[in-house]
C-alpha cells in the first residue's frame, strides 16, 4: 500500500512538501502513541463484540496492535514523517504488518474522536503527575512547619513589617495554596474523564458501536453526550491551562520570596550550594537561581492559557484544524511546571532558615503595636480610639528611640490612664504569637491543627492519584491479554 494520507481518495495529486512539513503534528503527537495504540485496541475490541467486522479480522488487528506495543517499548517502532500524524503512522505499520485487515481498524470512528480521545488519555497522566509533584512540594512544606512550629519572624503586608508570626504558619500558608491547586487540577480531571471515542467526526456513527464499553476499557467514566461537543471543545484544555497558571503563579510568588529571603539585606534563609549558582566575574557570588528560573517560567505557563482563550474564541461547531495547536503549548506547559514543582522541593527541604536574623528582625518596626491595640480594648477602650493611642506611642518612639517594650509605665500613661505593668506580658513577642490561637492563627497551637487538616487532605489526594494511577494501568493490562 503506497504512502498515503488517509484522506487522499478524493485527491487527483498529493500534498506538496510545504504543505506537509506545515499541518504535521507527528512531532507532537507522537508523545501520544501509547495512547492512540490503547484506544485503537479498546475500539477494536468493541467491533468485534458488536459483531461489526469479523472475528478473524478483528483478531489480527489485535494482535498487530500488541507487535506494534512491543516495538514502541523497545523502541524499534519508526515514525514515518512522510505521514503527518501518529494516528497514520499506527495505521499504515498496523497494514505493513497484518495486511488489508488493518485498514478496518478506522471503522466507526474519525481522527476528530481519537485524537480527543488520545490526549483526554495523555492528560490524564500528565495531571497526576503534576498532582504528585505539587503533593510532594506540599509534603515538604509540611516537614518544615513541624521543625519551626516556634520560630518566629515578620509577617509582611506591603512588604512593611506588620505582626510576628511563625514559620510553621508562614509555610503552611504554601502547603495551602498548593493544596488548592492539586484539587483543581484533579476536579478538571474528573470533568475531561469522558470519551469521546464513537463521535466520529462529528455526528455519531451509523454502525452499532457500543460507546459505553469502550469508555470503561479505556477507564473513562462515561462516554461524552454529545458527538458534536466532543470533537469541537477544549474547554478540557483550557481549563488545564488555567489550572496550571494558578498554581505557575503560587511558585513564582514564592521563588519571588526566596530571592528576597536570600539577599543580604533579609538574609533569613541561605539557599543550599547544590540548588544555588556563582558569577562567572564575583567570586563571591551565590545566586539564587532555580528560584529565578521558576519564577521566569511563569511567563510561558500563563501564555498557554491566553493562548488556549485567543485561539477557541471564534472556533464555529465542529471540528476546525486550530484545535490542532492545542496540543503542544499544554504539554509543554505541564511538563515545565511538573519540573519547577519538582526542583523547589529539595531546594525548600534542604535551605538554612536563619532564626537568630528572623528573630532580629521581629524585634524593630514596632511589629507589637496591634497587640497594645488590643490591650487598650481589653481595657474598654473602643478599637478606634485604642489605634489612635497606639499610632501616638509610635510616634514618640521614633522620635526617641525606643521599643514600644522599652517604655516605662510612666511614659505608656502619657498616652492612656488605663496602661498598667500589666502591658509588658501582653507586649511580648511570645505572647503576641501565643494568643493568635483562632482558626487558622499563628499560634503553635493552632498551626498545629493546620498541620492535621494539611496532611489529611494531602493523604486524600495521594488515594485518589495511587485510584487513578492503578485503574490506568489495569485498564491498559486487560486491553493487552
Amino acid at each position: 500500500m503506497s504512502k498515503q494520507a488517509l484522506w487522499s481518495g478524493r485527491f487527483a495529486g498529493g500534498m506538496a512538501e510545504s504543505t506537509l512539513d506545515y499541518t504535521s503534528s507527528l512531532d507532537t503527537d507522537s508523545a501520544m502513541v501509547f495512547f492512540d495504540v490503547m484506544g485503537s485496541l479498546a475500539h477494536v475490541r468493541m467491533l468485534k463484540k458488536c459483531r461489526i467486522i469479523p472475528d478473524e479480522d478483528a483478531d489480527k488487528i489485535i494482535e498487530g496492535l500488541k507487535t506494534i506495543v512491543s516495538e514502541i517499548e523497545d523502541g524499534s517502532f519508526e515514525f514515518d514523517y512522510t505521514l503527518e500524524d501518529v494516528h497514520t503512522c499506527v495505521e499504515y505499520r498496523l497494514t505493513d504488518l497484518i495486511g488489508p485487515a488493518g485498514g478496518k481498524l478506522h471503522t466507526g470512528r474519525s481522527r476528530n474522536d481519537q485524537v480527543a480521545t488520545d490526549f483526554r488519555m495523555y492528560l490524564r497522566e500528565a495531571v497526576l503527575d503534576t498532582v504528585s509533584a505539587i503533593d510532594n512540594l506540599v509534603d515538604t512544606f509540611i516537614k518544615v512547619a513541624q521543625d519551626h512550629g516556634e520560630t518566629i519572624l515578620p509577617g509582611f503586608t506591603h512588604m512593611q513589617h506588620a505582626q510576628p508570626v511563625t514559620v510553621a504558619q508562614h509555610y503552611l500558608a504554601y502547603a495551602f495554596k498548593l493544596g488548592r491547586d492539586a484539587d483543581r487540577f484533579l476536579d478538571a480531571y474528573e470533568r475531561m474523564n469522558k470519551c469521546p471515542l464513537g463521535a466520529a467526526a462529528l455526528a455519531g456513527t451509523t454502525y452499532p458501536i457500543d460507546r459505553k464499553m469502550t469508555a470503561e476499557a479505556l477507564g473513562f467514566t462515561s462516554p461524552t453526550e454529545n458527538s458534536m461537543d466532543s470533537v469541537s471543545d477544549r474547554d478540557f484544555v483550557t481549563e488545564l491551562a488555567f489550572c496550571a497558571s494558578q498554581t505557575a503563579v503560587h511558585l513564582s510568588s514564592l521563588a519571588e520570596e526566596l530571592v528576597y529571603w536570600s539577599s543580604q539585606e533579609f538574609a533569613f534563609i541561605e539557599m543550599d550550594d547544590k540548588y544555588t549558582t556563582g558569577s562567572s566575574i564575583m567570586p563571591q557570588k551565590k545566586n539564587p537561581d532555580i528560584a529565578e528560573l521558576v519564577r521566569g517560567r511563569t511567563g510561558a505557563v500563563i501564555g498557554t492559557l491566553v493562548n488556549m482563550l485567543v485561539m477557541t474564541k471564534g472556533l464555529p461547531l465542529t471540528y476546525n484544524r486550530d484545535l490542532q495547536e492545542d496540543k503542544k503549548p499544554l504539554m509543554e506547559s505541564l511538563e515545565s511546571l511538573t519540573q519547577s514543582l519538582t526542583i523547589m522541593a529539595p531546594v525548600i527541604s534542604t535551605m538554612t532558615i536563619n532564626k537568630a536574623r528572623m528573630r532580629e528582625c521581629v524585634e524593630n518596626g514596632f511589629i507589637n503595636a496591634t497587640d497594645l491595640a488590643d490591650y487598650l480594648v481589653i481595657k474598654d477602650v473602643p478599637f478606634r480610639e485604642a489605634h489612635g493611642i497606639v499610632g501616638e506611642a509610635v510616634r514618640y518612639c521614633i522620635d526617641n528611640d525606643k521599643k514600644l517594650e522599652e517604655l516605662s509605665v510612666e511614659e505608656f500613661k502619657k498616652f492612656s490612664e488605663r496602661i498598667g505593668d500589666d502591658v509588658y506580658d501582653y507586649i511580648s513577642i511570645e505572647r503576641c504569637v501565643e494568643r493568635r490561637n483562632s482558626i487558622g492563627g499563628t499560634s503553635p497551637a493552632s498551626t498545629d491543627e493546620q498541620m492535621l487538616i494539611a496532611i489529611s487532605e494531602l493523604m486524600a489526594r495521594e488515594d485518589i492519584v495511587r485510584q487513578e494511577n492503578g485503574l490506568a494501568e489495569r485498564c491498559w493490562n486487560a486491553l493487552l491479554e
